[in-house]
Formats: C-alpha cells, sequence, structure tokens
C-alpha cells in the first residue's frame, strides 16, 4: 500500500498529517512546508519566475509544476488543495489571478490581471448545514496551447478551453470552448472562430 493511501485509510492519522501541513480552517500551508518540502516534491523550472507578493497555497500531497519561462505575477493565489495545477512553458498568470486546481494549462497561455480558473464548487443542498461546512465537488478544468484569457474572466470547474482560443474580459466561461475560437458574455457564447479553408476569422451566427 503506498503512503499516501496507508494515510488515507486511517483518519486519526490523516487528521494530525492534515494539522502538521497547515493550520486548522485555513488553506496556506505552513511555512516549514512552504520551505523544506514543496522545493524537493513540486516540479518548478529553474527559469520560471513567482513573484514574491504571489501567495503559494501548494500542498505535498497534489502535484504542482511550472514550466520554463512561466510567470506568476504579483498577489495571484495558486491552491492545488483539492487538485493538481500544471502550468506548462511560456505562460503568464497576470497579476492578481486565481488558479484552484484541478487545473490543467498548457504552454504559451496568456492569463489577463485578475482572472479566477477553479475547479472547485461547493455543495449548498443541505439547507441545515453552512455552506462552509459541506463538502466540496471538482471537476478538471483544461486550457489548451496558445489561449489568451482577457481580464476578470471566471472559468467554472468541468471546462476545456481548446487550442489558440480567446476568452474576452469579464465573461464567464461555463461550457466548453471549441479550438481556435473567440467567446465572450456572461455565460460566454461563440463570436468569432477560424476558419481554416479562408484562413480567416469568421463571426459565429447570432442565436
Amino acid at each position: 500500500m503506498a503512503f499516501k493511501q496507508y494515510i488515507d485509510s486511517n483518519p486519526g492519522l490523516k487528521k494530525l498529517v492534515h494539522w502538521l501541513l497547515i493550520p486548522k480552517d485555513e488553506a496556506r500551508p505552513r511555512r516549514w512546508v512552504s520551505w523544506f518540502v514543496n522545493p524537493f516534491v513540486h516540479r518548478k523550472h529553474r527559469s520560471a519566475v513567482i513573484r514574491s507578493s504571489a501567495r503559494m497555497d501548494v500542498l505535498p500531497f497534489k502535484q504542482f509544476t511550472l514550466g520554463s519561462k512561466s510567470v506568476i505575477e504579483s498577489y495571484c493565489v495558486i491552491n492545488n488543495g483539492v487538485g493538481d495545477v500544471f502550468i506548462g512553458d511560456h505562460c503568464t498568470i497576470g497579476i492578481s489571478s486565481v488558479v484552484i486546481g484541478p487545473v490543467h494549462i498548457g504552454s504559451d497561455v496568456i492569463m489577463a490581471q485578475h482572472v479566477t480558473v477553479s475547479g472547485l464548487n461547493h455543495v449548498y443542498e443541505d439547507v441545515h448545514t453552512p455552506i462552509h461546512r459541506q463538502p466540496v465537488t471538482t471537476a478538471p478544468i483544461v486550457i489548451e496551447d496558445e489561449c489568451w484569457i482577457g481580464a476578470n474572466a471566471v472559468i467554472t470547474a468541468g471546462v476545456t478551453i481548446g487550442r489558440h482560443s480567446v476568452v474576452a474580459g469579464g465573461s464567464v466561461v461555463t461550457k466548453n470552448v471549441p479550438p481556435y475560437s473567440v467567446v465572450g458574455g456572461n455565460p460566454a457564447r461563440l463570436l468569432k472562430q477560424y476558419d481554416a479553408a479562408t484562413q480567416q476569422w469568421v463571426r459565429a451566427p447570432k442565436a
């Protein structure tokens, strides 16, 4: 049995390990985890940059990778507490953006300021229990290579953004985006799509 499975199968031990890694009711790992554990567990390319003001809520029991020449800008929050976070090469995670796993970001992705990408949702069905005490659900978000995510956009759990697509600023993306597309609005809808036959970006017909 793997070490993680052994811990998961022992509730008392799991609770103790969790307390050692994270203070109660918090998401940020203890400093000793950030300093002495995560650098040896997670893969950050030597040319990647994480600004000093970024909040890295990453823990050793889930994966986190940051590819070459990628930058996590100031005041961002990256959280892998409930799902892995993979960020490819030559990516920019813009100022004050939030990435909560499970999230897989390809290479050459531009993310502007104040973008929220969250693979997590809260359960709320039990009206007799506060929502923050109910379980969470997760569904992976995938942002494929060469995408541009505009400022203040929100990408919800379970969504895939296809290769070389654009999400307009302020959009709320609740459905998959085809490759080589432009979407915008709340909820986001298809605005343009690249036509390989004519080699032009073509406006989508109005619904």
